[in-house]
């Protein structure tokens, strides 16, 4: 975070002068005013005496950071925040990243300069350094993401866990060659995911495919382009496990429309448990998350923080999903547990 040392040095001007401005102060000059105003606001600084006025003030909003809104899993769970917020006299905005870096931080301005008081991130894509400065300005809760040693309350489900049974499954299902297909590689949600399918293959001594790993395979049509890819470049891939109904149910389509029995040839998993999952023929294989729980326990937390601005060790809340086993995986021959 910029201090007053880095806009005299970007200015060019004494760390007195800056101070003068700030505090508005006469003896400097307007063209040296505007130099100031000009670094400051290039690196985004905020005065003590604003920050501490800032903080004094409550907007009684909370800012919800997410990938997407048109992700089913993210409408449910900005629907169940939304809903426990209000009954605390909260509101909600939502901000869609779209996995960007920059705008990750564009709107972690809004807790800054106080546009909002505490903010939910339900995905991570800067490194936490660079994240985490923005905690002297307000409260950050992680919702869905989660990261190691991270200083701030994470509410979440084991996804690590929920990868390595869903691969599991399909191993037990008879599938000797499994794709792996990602939402993204920048979240370390994702890369937990694959962590867990790495275990199981490594534990049932298959190979892991490198090849068959796809990354930014998130809606309906990039599933059935990945269908597509495994048809003409790895006929051999017999299970899929893949990051969200979405990605399954566009698999599922496609491979039916070419002539691929599902799950006989092509055993397919999916997550999240969205609506339509259900309504695929055959129905899609999927893990379902806790999502009221988790959204309720995440807007309890952060009003907690803002209440009572606790100083206590950061909780960590860690909830189990279900794996719902459906026709697109479930083999009529499937090999004994």
């Amino acid at each position: 975070m910029a201090t007053i040392e880095d806009v005299a040095k970007l200015a060019g001007l004494s760390r007195t002068t800056v101070s003068r401005v700030i505090n508005d102060q006469p003896y400097v000059t307007d063209e040296k005013k505007q130099r100031i105003l000009q670094a400051m606001d290039e690196l985004g600084y905020v005065p003590n005496s604003s920050a501490r006025r800032l903080r004094s003030q409550r907007t009684d909003t909370i800012a919800v950071l997410l990938p997407r809104i048109t992700n089913p899993f993210f409408g449910n769970l900005i629907e169940s925040m939304e809903k426990k917020a209000s009954q605390w006299g909260y509101q909600v905005i939502v901000c869609q990243t779209h996995d960007s870096k920059k705008k990750e931080l564009d709107y972690l301005q809004l807790l800054k300069t106080k546009q909002v008081d505490g903010v939910v991130m339900t995905s991570l894509v800067n490194e936490w350094e660079v994240v985490e400065p923005y905690l002297e300005s307000g409260p950050i809760v992680l919702c869905n993401e989660y990261m190691e040693d991270t200083p701030v309350p994470m509410i979440h489900m084991d996804h690590r866990k929920a990868a390595y049974e869903s691969t599991l499954h399909l191993i037990d299902q008879g599938c000797t060659n499994l794709a792996y297909l990602s939402g993204g590689t920048l979240t370390h949600l994702a890369m937990e995911r694959l962590a867990g399918f790495k275990r199981a293959l490594k534990e049932r001594g298959l190979p892991f495919i490198e090849e068959a790993v796809m990354d930014w395979v998130i809606q309906v049509e990039d599933g059935r382009n990945a269908f597509r890819k495994i048809k003409e470049e790895f006929p051999l891939i017999d299970g899929v496990f893949t990051g969200s109904d979405e990605v399954a149910a566009g698999i599922v389509y496609e491979a039916s429309h070419c002539g691929w029995a599902i799950p006989d040839d092509l055993a397919v998993v999916g997550f999240d448990n969205q609506m339509l999952s259900l309504l695929m023929a055959p129905a899609v294989t999927t893990v379902e998350q806790p999502i009221t729980k988790m959204a309720d326990r995440t807007i309890e937390v952060l009003i907690q923080q803002l209440l009572h601005s606790s100083s206590t060790t950061p909780r960590r809340y860690i909830y189990s999903h279900k794996l719902l086993v459906r026709n697109s995986s479930e083999k009529r021959h499937s090999i004994a547990k």
